[in-house]
C-alpha cells in the first residue's frame, strides 16, 4: 500500500493553490459555438438568480446587439457607467475597471471575454481586466465563443474562411472555475437569424451568406462540444489524482497501444487507429525504452520512429517512456491517463519459452485491472525479419560486435586462468571452495562484457570443474552421481549471477545517460533563467545544442513583420565549424507560420538536410531552431527527439520572457519620460509665472497711470 501514498510535496502544493484560490473570485464562462446561441441571455438569467439570493450583482458591460429579449433581462440589475475614450476623433466607450474595483460588488457581469480594449485602457484585452477583478476577490460571469480560443482560431479560419483576430489564451478557459455550455442546433440558430434575434436585419443577410452557413455552424458546434468534453475529462482526471483513485473510470473511451520493435508493430497501430475511429475516442501510442533496447540497430530504431510517426499521422498522441519492465510502465501510464482499452500484439514465442520468460502481452493480461486488453493477431514475421530481430538483440553496430567477440575470448581466458589457479589450490582447499573461484570469474566477465560472454563463462566453468577436478579426472564422466546436483546448482547460480550482473550494468549505463540528459536540461534552464538579452539566450542555446546533439545549429528570429530572413539568422555565437549555412528560408517561414516541424525526417519537405523546429512559447511562436545533425539516426531516436522538443520549449519560453522584460522596460522608460516631461513643464511654468505676474502687474499700473494722466490733463489746461 506504500506505493499508493500521495507525495507530501504535491499535497502541500495543492493546499497552497487551494488557499490562493479561496482568496480569488470565481470565474464562470458561458461558452457557445457562435453568436446568437443565447450565452448573454443565459448569463443574465443566472445573475438574476444570484440577485434574488440577496447578493450584490453589478452589470459591468453587456453587448445586446439590439436583441430585445436580452435588453429585457437588464431590468432590475444595477449597471456600471462605461468609460469614454477619444479615439481617432471619435468617442468610444469601454468597461471602467477602476470604477468596478472601487465599487467591488460580489458578482460582476463582463460580456465578450476576448474583446480587445481601446488604446488608453490599462490592459489590452478584456480577459486581463477580468484577471484583476478575480484577484480582488470579485466573482465574474462572462461569455465566450469557441472561435476566440487561441488554439482553435486557425482551424475555425480554415473552416469558415473568416479569421477572428480577437483571441485569448486557452489557459484562461482551462483555469475557469465553471464552464456552462450554451448549445443550440444549427437549424434553430438559422431560424433565430431569420427572425432577427441574432443581428439587425441589415447585418443578418450578410451573416447568412458568410459565417452563418449550416456547414460552418455544425463544425463550430462540434468543436465547442469537444472542447467542453475535454475540459470535463481533465477535471475527472484531476479529481482521481487528488483522491488517489487508482481504479479506472470508464466514463470515456481512451485507447493505448504499445509500440514494439517487432515487424508486426505497424499492423497493430493501424488496428488501434481503426478501433479508436469506430469508438470515436482518443488514443495514445506509447514506446517504452528498456535497458535491453539500448543496443538496437539503427534500422530497428528507424522502424520505431516510423511507427510513432505513423501513429501520430493517424491521430494518436505519442509518448516515449522509460523503465525496466514494459508491462509495468504501460499499466502505470494507462491508469494515470484513465485508459479503458489497451491494444498489444500476439506473443510470437512458443509456450515453453513464455512460461520461462513471460511476454509483455502475458504480463498485461495477468496484471491489468479494469482495463480491457485487446490482442491484435498479425501474421508471423518472415524469416528475414526474425533473423534481423535476433541480430539486433546481440549487436548494435560493428564496434559493439568487436567488443562482444572480445568478451567471448576473455570468457575462455578467464576459465583457463581460473582452472590453473584452482589446480594450485585444490591441495589446500575443498572442492566447494574451488567452485567459488569459478563463480568469481563468471561475475567478472558478466560485469565487464554482458550476458552473452557471462553465459559462456558459466558453461565453461562447469565443464572445466567437471573435467579437471571431479573423479575420474580428465574426463566428463561422473563416478559419483551426487556431483550431478552440484553441476546443476553451480550452472544455475552462475547463470543467475551472469544475468543479474549484466542487467545491473545495463541499468547503470541507462541511468548514467538519463542523468546526463537531466543535468543538461537543468544547466540549460538555469543559464537561460539568468540570460537577460537575446544574444545571451542564443549563445547559451547554441552551446548546449551543439554539445549534446553533435549538430550544426542556427536560431532564426522573426522581424517586426513576422518574417524570417537571413538578416535574423543568429550565427554570431556559433563556432565557425558548427555554423549552419544551408538554410531554406521558405521552410523556416512555413515552420514559423504553421508552428509545426518541417524538413529532415518530417512529412513536410523531408528531402531537406536540416530539421526546422518551432520555438513555441505560451503566447506565440518566438522563432525557429534549425539543426543539421552529423548522425541523422541518433537525433531521431525517441528519447533524443523528446529532449530536442524540451530544449526548443525552454528556448522559446526564455525568448518570450526576454520579450516581455523589454516591453516592461520600454513601458517604464515611457513612464519615466512622461514624468520627467511633466516635471520639466511644471518647473518651467513655475519659473515663468513670477516674472510674468510682475510684468502683468507693472503693465496694469502703467495702464492705470496713463488713464489718471488723461483725466488730470484737462484740469491742468483749465488752470492755465
Amino acid at each position: 500500500m506504500s506505493d499508493y501514498r500521495p507525495n507530501p510535496d504535491i499535497l502541500l502544493e495543492k493546499i497552497q493553490l487551494e488557499d490562493e484560490r479561496q482568496k480569488r473570485g470565481r470565474l464562470k464562462i458561458f461558452f457557445g459555438s457562435c453568436a446568437g446561441v443565447g450565452k448573454t441571455f443565459s448569463m443574465l438569467q443566472a445573475a438574476h438568480a444570484r440577485a434574488l439570493e440577496g447578493e450584490d450583482v453589478l452589470i459591468g458591460v453587456i453587448e445586446t446587439h439590439g436583441r430585445l429579449e436580452t435588453e429585457a433581462q437588464l431590468k432590475d440589475l444595477p449597471k456600471l457607467p462605461l468609460k469614454s475614450f477619444l479615439y481617432r476623433a471619435k468617442t468610444i466607450t469601454e468597461f471602467d475597471l477602476d470604477a468596478a474595483l472601487q465599487r467591488k460588488p460580489e458578482l460582476i457581469l463582463i460580456d465578450e471575454l476576448a474583446h480587445s480594449n481601446a488604446d488608453g485602457s490599462r490592459h489590452r484585452k478584456r480577459w486581463q481586466d477580468v484577471e484583476e477583478l478575480l484577484s480582488s476577490g470579485i466573482d465574474v460571469y462572462t461569455t465566450l465563443n469557441v472561435q476566440h480560443l487561441e488554439s482553435l482560431n486557425d482551424v475555425v479560419g480554415q473552416i469558415t474562411g473568416i479569421r477572428v483576430h480577437e483571441t485569448l489564451p486557452d489557459k484562461v478557459f482551462d483555469y475557469a472555475d465553471e464552464v456552462t455550455l450554451v448549445d443550440l442546433s444549427p437549424e434553430e440558430l438559422l431560424q433565430r437569424l431569420h427572425d432577427g434575434k441574432v443581428y439587425l436585419p441589415q447585418q443578418a443577410e450578410s451573416a447568412r451568406k458568410n459565417f452563418f452557413r449550416k456547414g460552418n455552424l455544425i463544425a463550430l458546434r462540434e468543436m465547442a462540444l469537444r472542447r467542453t468534453a475535454d475540459r470535463v475529462d481533465a477535471q475527472m482526471q484531476e479529481y482521481r489524482s487528488d483522491q488517489s483513485i487508482k481504479q479506472v473510470w470508464q466514463a470515456n473511451e481512451r485507447i493505448l497501444v504499445g509500440v514494439g520493435t517487432g515487424a508486426e508493430a505497424e499492423g497493430i497501430i493501424r488496428t488501434a487507429a481503426r478501433l479508436a475511429t469506430n469508438l470515436k475516442s482518443d488514443w495514445l501510442a506509447v514506446y517504452v525504452e528498456t535497458p535491453e533496447n539500448q543496443n538496437l540497430t539503427a534500422e530497428v530504431r528507424n522502424t520505431i520512429i516510423s511507427n510513432l510517426r505513423l501513429a501520430q499521422s493517424l491521430g494518436a498522441s505519442t509518448v516515449t517512456l522509460s523503465g525496466n519492465f514494459v508491462s509495468k510502465v504501460l499499466l502505470e501510464y494507462a491508469n494515470s491517463r484513465n485508459v479503458s482499452r489497451l491494444v498489444v500484439g500476439k506473443p510470437s514465442r512458443g509456450l515453453l519459452s513464455r512460461l520461462l520468460n513471460p511476454s509483455v502481452t502475458d504480463m498485461l493480461t495477468k496484471e491489468a485491472i479494469d482495463i480491457d486488453v485487446h490482442i491484435a493477431v498479425r501474421g508471423s514475421p518472415s524469416r528475414s525479419n526474425r533473423q534481423r530481430k535476433h541480430k539486433f538483440r546481440l549487436v548494435s553496430n560493428e564496434q559493439f560486435s568487436i567488443y562482444k567477440n572480445r568478451g567471448y575470448l576473455w570468457a575462455l581466458a578467464i576459465s583457463i586462468v581460473t582452472s590453473f589457479v584452482a589446480g594450485l589450490l585444490v591441495q589446500i582447499f575443498e572442492l566447494s571452495n574451488v567452485i567459488m573461484l569459478y563463480l568469481l570469474g563468471v561475475m567478472i566477465i558478466s560485469n565487464r562484457y554482458g550476458k552473452g560472454p557471462g553465459i559462456l563463462a558459466s558453461i565453461l566453468s562447469v565443464s572445466a570443474f567437471d573435467f579437471f577436478f571431479v573423479p575420474p579426472k580428465l574426463s566428463f564422466t561422473v563416478a559419483d552421481t551426487q556431483y550431478l546436483l552440484t553441476f546443476a546448482i553451480m550452472l544455475t547460480v552462475a547463470l543467475v549471477i551472469s544475468n543479474l550482473t549484466s542487467s545491473l550494468k545495463r541499468q547503470a549505463v541507462v541511468a548514467n545517460y538519463r542523468e546526463r540528459r537531466s543535468h543538461a536540461l537543468y544547466e540549460l534552464g538555469k543559464e537561460l533563467a539568468t540570460a537577460m538579452t537575446i544574444e545571451r539566450i542564443i549563445e547559451v542555446s547554441n552551446h548546449y545544442l551543439i554539445g549534446l546533439f553533435e549538430a550544426k545549429v542556427a536560431i532564426l528570429l522573426p522581424d517586426v513583420n513576422n518574417q524570417i530572413s537571413r538578416v535574423n539568422i543568429s550565427n554570431d555565437f556559433v563556432p565557425a565549424s558548427q555554423q549552419l549555412i544551408d538554410i531554406d528560408i521558405g521552410i523556416a517561414q512555413w515552420t514559423y507560420d504553421h508552428q509545426e516541424q518541417a524538413g529532415l525526417g518530417t512529412d513536410t519537405l523531408p528531402s531537406s538536410k536540416v530539421l526546422y523546429v518551432p520555438l513555441k512559447a505560451p503566447m506565440r511562436t518566438r522563432g525557429v531552431l534549425a539543426i543539421a545533425p552529423e548522425n541523422q539516426n541518433d537525433i531521431f531516436a525517441p528519447e533524443q527527439r523528446q529532449l530536442l522538443d524540451t530544449f526548443a520549449s525552454q528556448i522559446g519560453l526564455s525568448i518570450e520572457r526576454n520579450h516581455y522584460v523589454e516591453v516592461a522596460r520600454d513601458a517604464l522608460i515611457s513612464m519615466e519620460s512622461e514624468r520627467l516631461r511633466n516635471s520639466l513643464l511644471s518647473a518651467i511654468s513655475h519659473d515663468l509665472r513670477t516674472p510674468l505676474t510682475s510684468l502683468i502687474g507693472i503693465a496694469d499700473s502703467l495702464k492705470l497711470k496713463a488713464k489718471a494722466d488723461e483725466a488730470i490733463l484737462p484740469l491742468v489746461n483749465d488752470l492755465y
